[in-house]
């Protein structure tokens, strides 16, 4: 199998497997336990959160685990109009974000909240002038991605950090980051959003873990869950050990090689692209300026005739978010793109595993057995 579908799970690492094994078998006790057994579980806790804050760039203190990237946008939305929504009632969000924080807008409005939706450029980016044109005084939330999970495009996010906390110094700003963290440098202390996302299976860690990182200004900031006062009284309820373990030991292992492994994947990405630019009928999407990302389109072609016929060589992609099934993109909607254009767009993504020749065999596919297709 050739698995090109990274951005919506990666395959966990050894190192992964290899902490949850023993955290089902050996560490199994209830951090919270008064006595041996359960002060060892909560000391590998510590060092958990220690090694995911390291990959973070964040004080370990600050780093709270949750179940995923979409419990973690949640609590950072929500709980922020708990905090702000008595007295302001302006948002600002865009129109790409992944629909864990396109639901959650959309909620609040119900609610009686303000959203302005960001637009993109026909490349898939968001302009910090668009974002200084909607900052108001009673704006109370900014929330935009690194990473688009569709095309690849990066966002200023520490200048829009700045510019938002320059200009309206109370609100929040927070950055979906699950397609960035340890695809894109970044460092939670410096970068200046007030709250970051990150998710486990996006970087070789189990599904079912996740983290919020809350920066130092916001102690007061609301809690998700009430209950025992795990999670430093932010979310409460027992750890699920073995899926943070995992986590850390994903963050360890793929932080140790993750510029190495950046250049390279932006260099596959490259040589794939200046390939695929020779042929006529398909196009690129999107800016691709993540290592990882890529969104084609081959008009005339439907997105799930290449899909089944890519899985019928045993190669796997994508019609985009892996978490809207059925759905014409939003994203490529947002961007303009043409119907046929959309109609034939997917999405490959890679990972530290993808090698040269899988994407030659992609390459060799595409020429031969779908483009002929294309009406």
């Amino acid at each position: 199998m050739i698995y090109l579908d990274n951005s919506a799970t990666t395959k966990p690492c050894p190192e992964a497997v290899a902490a949850m094994t023993q955290a089902l078998t050996d560490n199994w006790a209830n951090p919270s336990a008064l006595y041996g057994f359960g002060f060892d579980a909560a000391k590998f806790l510590r060092e958990a959160r220690h090694k995911v804050a390291a990959a973070m760039g964040a004080e370990p203190d600050r780093v709270f685990f949750t179940s995923g990237g979409t419990e973690a946008d949640n609590w950072a939305i929500f709980g922020t109009a708990r905090r702000y929504g008595k007295k302001h009632k302006h948002i600002i969000t865009t129109a790409i974000e992944h629909h864990a924080v396109l639901n959650c807008m959309k909620e609040l409005e119900m609610q009686g909240f303000e959203v302005t939706y960001l637009q993109p450029d026909e490349l898939g980016r968001i302009t910090l002038a668009d974002l200084k044109a909607a900052l108001r005084k009673d704006t109370i939330l900014v929330s935009i991605m690194m990473v688009n999970n569709e095309v690849g495009s990066v966002m200023p996010i520490a200048q829009m950090a700045k510019l938002t906390h320059k200009f309206c110094p109370d609100a929040i700003f927070h950055t979906d980051a699950v397609q960035g963290f340890l695809k894109v440098p970044f460092a939670a202390k410096t970068l200046g959003a007030d709250l970051i996302t990150v998710s486990s299976h996006k970087v070789h860690g189990p599904k079912g873990a996740g983290a919020l990182y809350i920066a130092p200004r916001l102690k007061s900031f609301p809690a998700l869950l009430i209950g025992g006062g795990q999670e430093g009284n932010f979310r409460s309820g027992t750890e699920a050990t073995p899926a943070i373990f995992g986590f850390a030991a994903a963050c360890a292992a793929v932080s140790a090689t993750f510029r190495e492994d950046s250049l390279r994947e932006h260099q596959l990405l490259a040589d794939f692209i200046a390939k695929i630019q020779q042929l006529p009928g398909i196009l690129v999407n999107g800016a691709h300026e993540a290592p990882h990302i890529l969104s084609l389109a081959i008009p005339g072609v439907p997105t799930q005739n290449t899909i089944n016929i890519l899985q019928d060589h045993g190669i796997c992609v994508s019609a985009g978010s892996a978490c809207a099934k059925g759905h014409r993109s939003h994203v490529l909607q947002a961007m303009k793109l043409s119907d046929r254009a959309m109609d034939g767009s997917f999405r490959l993504s890679l990972c530290r595993d993808t090698t040269a020749e899988e994407l030659d065999t992609l390459f060799r596919v595409l020429r031969d057995e779908i483009l002929p297709r294309a009406r």
